[in-house]
């Protein structure tokens, strides 16, 4: 067996390394002896020459650091304030800096220069995310001849936003030299497809394949899947006490996402203020938690939304809140796994209305945490990624707060049969194609 070599934007920390991407890809690293290699999260010192190996998982870890330049341009810079915004229909927001494209190019380069020593002919390897377009294209320029294959996490963006880039004819040169690329959605394949046309006279071929700058590439959709077993064992085995208690009785909502703008928070928010205005008799029977977990503070955008949706909830709250309620609960910091699965089993209604995702797992989490015997709905944004394939959420425009609105009506008035039928089809779907089989199904992509 071909060893397999992950790159990816963190490498997994710890002695027991945990976390989705872990889960689907440790049962191949351990079988081929594989390697993981990742930035270390250490960017306040000088740079290390040699990748840093680390012990205590089951396959070897590899991790670079970054230093200071180095983060501010290619991390917070051009994959954070250029990639981001643009992958996710935010145009408006990007911050374009000559050096934030040099420090981007830099540091893929200086990945592909540490890798190479540790890499072997006959190697297998999976480059995750938007943090490394150029990877491939770095490490065919030093002679890498093995099969690397890409797979994008995020959105793809349409002709429009693509075009927005400082250089998008160079992001498909870089995508032109890996033999397979993966998106989470059909909608992110044909934005590829025609952006392609449009920018670097792509070539569709037969079976999935393109040529793109004179190589052939193929292209296919592998919507990522949860540890669905693993979750459901969580939700089941969730401790009485870290549940969510009112004096009121409430029925429960719950949101979960990243404090990015992408994730749709401020528009719940109104949706649900828009609600308790027009269903007054609501008031202490629905309780709100959100839980928003910082990230990328050093980003003006991002401290942008923190402050909008503080300002929401504390407005929101102060108009409606009684003695005994509080209408939403917002919480600022992350929640371990095991409390989120005994959280998204208690609330009747799950919020998953990005604006833009690649998939968004927060919503087959939900699913799969709940009873059988009396679950709870989902309201999903038509933007996610998961949309695709979760026909049986309530589907919404998270942009309309009159139509999300009402979608929380529908999900706190719905009768038990119907709970359960969507439920059910939801939850077959998520076990079916859970994150192992994304794994497989993309590494026999790639193998071949």
């Amino acid at each position: 067996m071909s060893r397999l070599v992950v790159v990816s934007n963190r490498i997994p920390l710890g002695d027991s390394p945990s976390g989705g991407l872990v889960v689907a890809l440790q049962d191949a690293l351990r079988q081929s002896g594989g390697l993981w290699v990742g930035f270390s999260g250490d960017h306040d010192r000088k740079t290390s020459a040699e990748l840093t190996f680390q012990g205590g998982a089951s396959f070897q870890r590899a991790a670079f650091d970054l230093g200071p330049r180095d983060y501010e341009n290619y991390y917070l810079g051009f994959s954070n304030s250029v990639l981001w915004p643009a992958f996710h229909d935010r145009a408006d927001l990007m911050r374009i800096a000559p050096e934030y494209l040099d420090g981007y190019r830099h540091v893929n380069a200086r990945i592909a220069e540490l890798m190479l020593p540790h890499l072997r002919e006959d190697d297998r390897i999976w480059v995750h995310d938007y943090q490394l377009f150029p990877l491939a294209s770095e490490l065919r320029k030093r002679g890498v001849a093995a099969r690397i294959g890409f797979f994008l996490h995020i959105p793809f963006p349409s002709p429009a936003d693509c075009s927005t880039l400082p250089n998008p004819a160079e992001l498909f040169d870089w995508l032109s030299e890996y033999d397979l690329i993966g998106f989470q959605a059909e909608r992110d394949r044909a934005n590829f497809l025609e952006s392609g046309r449009q920018i670097a006279e792509i070539e569709p071929l037969e079976k999935g394949f393109v040529r793109l700058s004179g190589r052939k590439v193929q292209v296919r959709v592998f919507p990522i899947g949860i540890d669905a077993k693993g979750f459901i064992a969580d939700a089941c085995d969730a401790r009485e006490e870290d549940r969510m208690r009112g004096l009121t009785n409430s029925q429960m909502m719950i949101g979960v996402d990243r404090l990015d703008y992408s994730k749709g928070i401020p528009q719940r928010f109104r949706a649900f203020q828009l609600m308790l205005n027009n269903n007054p008799n609501l008031i202490e029977r629905v309780a709100f938690l959100q839980i928003a977990p910082p990230t990328r503070e050093e980003v003006t955008a991002y401290r942008d939304i923190r402050e909008e949706t503080e300002h929401l909830a504390g407005r929101i709250n102060g108009e409606f809140a009684t003695v005994n309620w509080t209408p939403i609960r917002y919480i600022h910091r992350t929640i371990p796994r095991y409390e989120l699965a005994g959280l998204y089993r208690q609330a009747r209604v799950g919020l998953v209305t990005p604006l833009a995702d690649g998939m968004n797992l927060v919503a087959k989490e939900y699913v799969a945490a709940q009873d059988v015997s009396d679950p709870g709905v989902l309201i999903l944004s038509h933007f996610a990624g998961a949309a695709e394939t979760m026909q049986d959420a309530l589907l919404i425009n998270p942009y309309d707060p009159g139509e999300l609105a009402e979608a929380m009506m529908q999900a706190i008035d719905m009768n038990l049969a119907e709970r359960r039928r969507r439920h059910s089809a939801l939850l077959e779907g998520i076990i079916r194609h859970d994150v192992n089989w994304w794994s497989s199904a993309y590494l026999s992509a790639l193998g071949k």
